[in-house]
Parts: C-alpha cells; structure tokens; sequence
C-alpha cells in the first residue's frame, strides 16, 4: 500500500505540481493549455501560495517524493461573462471558497487522494474564517469528475441544459457551522437553479 502525505505546496513543489496540472489539461480535459482558462498553472505562487486567503495543497508519494495530486483554493467567485450573471452573484468573489485545480496522475487514482485534499481546503476555508460558501465547476466529460464532485456536493447549475455548454457548477457543504448559516440567509436565484 502506498502512502501520501497532504501538505501545502512549497517552492520546491511548483514545478511538479504544475506538470499535474498542465498533463491534466492536455490528456483529460484535450483542451491544451488555455491561458484565460489556464493562466493561474504558469503562476501558482501568485495565484495561490502568496496570497494569504488562497493556498496550494500537493499530495506526495512518500515512496519518491513525487506530486502525485494538487488541489488549490482562491477567493474568486465564477465570473459572468461566461458563466449565468445569477451564479456570478450567488458567489461573489471575496466571499466564495472557489475549489480549483483537484487533479490526480492516473496512476495515482482511486486512492482517495482526491477526497483527502479536498477535506484539507475546507478545512483551510473554516479556518479563513470570511468565507460564506465554496464552490467549484468541473467538465462532466472528465471520467470520473461529475460522479465524485456529486458524492461531495450539491448541483447548482448544470449548464449542459441551461446553455448548451460543457459545464456543472457545485457548492460543497463546508465544515464551518458559520459558514453554512451565513449561505442559508442569501436569497436563492430565480427559476430551478438553487
């Protein structure tokens, strides 16, 4: 049985995190490298390890030292344009957890890994202490990322039928009894979206 360590990302870590995520975006998501959906990869320092309210979780094979899986959490709430102006408005920025970057080498998945690191930024976004909710948007298409992002979550928006686009948005029950009473007095969003 392999073991992992859950830590935050160190200097040290960037360069291989960032190849988790850039082999990510080439074989899972066939997209390539995107910058204005990408651009935080090239800049994980600034995007997540400088900021105090963000952070860079890595997952290491103890084995060999190796990042076998990221995950990382910013105060950006969805933006409208491209997503619903609604949603861009139920998460705004600076009070939205927004999950990123949960990504696993193959040949690392169905360990929990995933799950692990997950558990960790929530419990990185309780801890924050100004944050009312946390959220996330995955490609259904990705194997697998629907199905475990459900057994987390809860659907607040499946743009397959709204829009036509690729795209189902989350909020993930945070750990901070705070944090859920203060999402519970935010009005919901007109029409079936909540």
């Amino acid at each position: 049985m392999q073991h992992y360590s859950i830590r935050e990302a160190t200097p040290d870590d960037l360069d291989s995190a960032r190849a988790v995520m850039l082999d990510t975006v080439y074989r899972d998501f066939g997209t390539g490298y995107v910058p204005r959906w990408h651009g935080d990869i090239i800049d994980l320092h600034g995007a997540y390890v400088a900021p105090a309210r963000h952070t860079l979780l890595v997952a290491v094979d103890e084995r060999d030292g190796s990042v076998a899986a990221t995950a990382a959490l910013d105060s950006r709430g969805p933006a409208h344009p491209p997503n619903p102006r609604w949603l861009a408005e139920r998460y705004p920025s600076g009070e939205t957890a927004q999950l990123r970057r949960v990504y696993t080498r193959p040949e690392h998945r169905r360990r929990g890994l995933a799950r692990r690191l997950v558990g960790a930024l929530l419990d990185f976004a309780a801890a924050d202490g100004g944050y009312r909710s946390v959220y996330l948007h995955t490609d259904p298409g990705v194997p697998g990322a629907e199905a475990f992002w459900r057994s987390l979550g809860t659907v607040v928006c499946d743009e397959r039928a709204e829009t036509g686009q690729r795209v189902v948005h989350f909020e993930v029950a945070s750990r901070s009894p705070a944090m859920a009473l203060a999402h519970t007095a935010v009005p919901a969003a007109a029409g079936a979206h909540a």
